[in-house]
């Protein structure tokens, strides 16, 4: 990985010795505008390819819904391969290129598929009716789409927070303003998105949507433009050891050894010091938690160390790290189906109702316009007058923890689907009654307007958590589990719909599902979102008891350096912060970023 002729680039754990203008704000500029652009095209897709499914593919309600929360889908759990990938062997900056050329092509094969009449499919009284060449062709360019919107949302975020460094007491607050910022810059794109190219998408009887997909070709391929000609001033990170296999060795050693027993001391456990370490490597102190994972750490007697024998005491702590974010990750799973349903059913609920705002008629997909609105106005206060303020009591960069961010949007998701349900019970009610005059589509905008504060919370709150609690060698795998949460959100999404039509159905008097057909006025769907609503309840009540539980990793405590002499200290995440010394000071009151020498 080393050698002359390298790659300029960092290892963020070093004690500094360089400060030549890279990384700062100057750097993630470039990121926010590609996070704009390149969202600029994903949201308006989002929010209406599920009326291209319907009015162009000619898929039923349910198939449209769930195709499009598929590949959303498969979108999200993809970036795992973009985190690991950037983790592991090439930086996160080419990784962001390559995958980004990948969802320009897609989106290029998308743009020829609606414009040309012979690669889309007839009408048919089925649930779906593309076969054949035009099925393979659509199901390909869906999947290339997926495979590179993954790919960058796995490096991306972790690329712009390592521009940042946590141990300088001034990059630190950066860092948190940062994915503040990344999410206002993704509104911002999204906002154009869902107004813009959904408007002339759209219209024309659906006759326009080749234009829509061409304009998120091109602005995705600005983006990235803008992303390479970035790259002087970005700090890039060094790739590590796959953090797959250290996880896995930690497991299997553990396996191994579950019959030794643990030593009552535990500076006994296998650690490397002195000359044997990397003295850019950040070390992990002792925790009790999940103890069976320890007994990887001794060394037998009369064996020599070697990976598959014996794991370091720093690899054990990574592996419990990444073991106590699991929770969290599952709480935040049943927010993200509830966005789905606003990405889908209301979208489709807009498109029965007046979309007219005077003159000017709404395209029904253009609604989640107002809760970008909302965040695009609450961003800036939030970070500009809100966390300062509440800084000062709470010494905490944030203002609150990332968790306390969490448990808010939660709480909020909850309340949207409940006052989604009632919407939809006014909507059908009004349409049965007059099916000429329907209610006006910005009666959404309670729905719409809720979630998007609660997306705020949650999503800004996950990206912040999962890159700061994560080792360093597993930062982007870390930062892609708040997409994976999102790739699960949407798989259950599907799940429900499939399985709350079979039982419905069968309970049913008219033997028809909550949500059959293509006739929402003939459907039960604000049942779907009370459901919702009860599980989104109950899970934020499983949420409490394990942001409780959960320890976060204090890293003044918890790194060790040859100044300092380390402590263990128990924290309660969710309702206190640290007090005993400011979480902003650098234990040893400089930056740690350090120029370096590294090879892709």
């Amino acid at each position: 990985m080393h050698g002359e002729n390298m790659e300029t680039g960092y290892d963020i754990l070093s004690p500094s010795k360089v400060n030549d203008g890279r990384g700062g704000f100057r750097a993630v500029s470039f990121i926010f505008v590609l996070a704009a652009l390149d969202n600029m095209g994903f949201v308006a897709n989002l929010v209406s390819l599920v009326l291209y499914f319907s009015y162009k593919m000619h898929f039923d309600l349910s198939s449209a819904a769930n195709t499009l929360t598929n590949l959303m889908g498969s979108a999200f759990l993809l970036s795992i391969v973009g985190g690991l990938i950037s983790d592991t062997y090439i930086n996160r900056f080419k990784t962001c290129l390559i995958f980004g050329s990948l969802e320009v092509l897609a989106l290029s094969m998308m743009t020829i598929q609606a414009h040309e009449d012979n690669l889309l499919p007839k009408p048919c009284a089925k649930s779906s009716c593309i076969r054949g060449g035009i099925a393979v062709y659509f199901y390909a360019s869906l999947c290339l789409l997926a495979l590179g919107i993954g790919g960058v949302k796995g490096s991306l975020p972790a690329l712009g927070a390592d521009q940042f460094d946590a141990k300088n007491p001034k990059e630190a607050k950066g860092l948190a303003s940062y994915f503040n910022w990344l999410l206002l810059s993704t509104v911002v794109g999204s906002s154009v998105g869902v107004t813009v190219i959904v408007w002339f998408a759209t219209n024309k009887n659906n006759h326009n949507w080749w234009k829509g997909f061409l304009t998120c070709a091109i602005g995705s391929l600005i983006g990235f433009i803008f992303l390479g000609v970035g790259k002087p001033f970005y700090r890039l990170q060094v790739p590590r050891e796959s953090p797959l296999v250290r996880i896995i060795q930690v497991i299997v050693v553990a396996i191994k050894n579950r019959w030794l027993s643990l030593p009552v001391d535990n500076s006994e456990l296998y650690e490397l010091n002195g000359k044997d370490s990397d003295p850019t490597a950040q070390k992990i102190v002792h925790t009790n938690q999940f103890r069976w994972l320890d007994k990887a750490a001794i060394l037998p007697r009369s064996a020599q160390p070697s990976p598959w024998k014996v794991c370091t005491l720093t690899q054990v702590e990574e592996v419990k790290i990444l073991t106590r974010m699991l929770p969290i990750i599952a709480s935040t799973i049943l927010l993200n189906t509830c966005m789905a349903q606003l990405q889908t059913f209301s979208v489709q609920q807009g498109y029965r109702m007046d979309p007219h705002l005077g003159s000017f008629q709404v395209p029904a997909a253009s609604i989640p316009i107002i809760p970008l609105l909302f965040m695009i106005i609450l961003i800036p206060i939030y970070d500009r007058l809100f966390v300062p303020f509440i800084r000062k009591f709470t010494k905490h960069p944030s203002g609150i923890t990332q968790l306390q961010r969490i448990g808010v949007g939660l709480v909020l998701s909850a309340l949207s689907m409940a006052v989604a349900g009632v919407i939809e019970v006014k909507r059908r009610s009004h349409s049965l009654k007059n099916p000429l005059k329907p209610i006006s589509l910005f009666w959404l905008a309670f729905q719409y307007g809720i979630f998007g504060i609660a997306d705020m919370f949650t999503l800004v709150g996950s990206l912040e958590f999962f890159y700061k609690e994560a080792p360093a060698g597993m930062r982007s795998l870390s930062t892609s589990f708040t997409y994976i949460s999102q790739s699960f959100g949407y798989f259950l999404s599907s799940a429900f719909v499939s399985a709350i039509n079979s039982v419905t159905k069968r309970i049913s008097p008219s033997k028809q599902g909550w949500l059959y057909g293509q006739d929402l006025d003939k459907n039960n769907l604000n049942l779907f979102f009370w459901f919702l609503a009860i599980l989104s309840g109950l899970n934020f009540l499983c949420f409490l008891y394990f942001a409780t539980w959960y320890e976060y990793k204090n890293k003044d405590d918890n790194v060790v350096d040859k100044n300092v002499v380390p402590t263990s200290q128990s924290i309660n995440p969710l309702f206190k912060v640290v007090e005993e010394e400011d979480p902003l000071k650098d234990v040893n009151g400089d930056s740690a970023v350090e120029h370096t020498n590294v090879k892709d």
